[in-house]
């Protein structure tokens, strides 16, 4: 594998926000979920990464090409805002890697053989379920 692709700090907005769900009385006071922003056409990432990113149909990019990341697992601001960073490195990584290219290949002989004569078989058990004349 290359070299891994590191993004700036400058480069994402990361506020904290109040979490939801149950945490007893102390979610309501403090803001340790945090929503990471990471526009990709202002990033500084390779041009071929920034557009396999816009093109992938992840749901956490926007129309506009900006990555909304909410992490809210641990219950300090700092594990959330190394958890959302992981993930982005994570979503990036993964479009950094060029699939492999398909090389195109015939079906064998014996395998199309297979093939017909199960289709024959079955054509002649599904003709035998009409109505019986008598």
């Amino acid at each position: 594998m290359g070299e891994r692709i590191t993004v700036s700090l400058d480069e994402v907005e990361i506020s904290a926000i109040r979490a939801q769900g149950a945490g007893g009385q102390n979610v309501n006071k403090v803001s340790n979920a945090v929503h990471l922003r990471f526009d990709i056409n202002a990033s500084s990432l390779p041009e071929a990464i920034r557009e396999r990113l816009l093109k992938l149909g992840d749901q956490r990019i926007s129309k506009d090409g900006v990555i909304i990341i909410k992490a809210q697992e641990f219950r300090s601001l700092e594990g959330n805002r190394m958890e959302a960073m992981r993930r982005l490195h994570e979503l990036i990584d993964s479009v950094a890697v060029l699939p492999k290219r398909r090389r195109p290949t015939k079906p064998t002989r014996t395998s199309v053989k297979k093939r017909l004569d199960s289709k024959t078989r079955r054509a002649s058990i599904k003709a035998g379920r009409g109505k019986v004349d008598e």
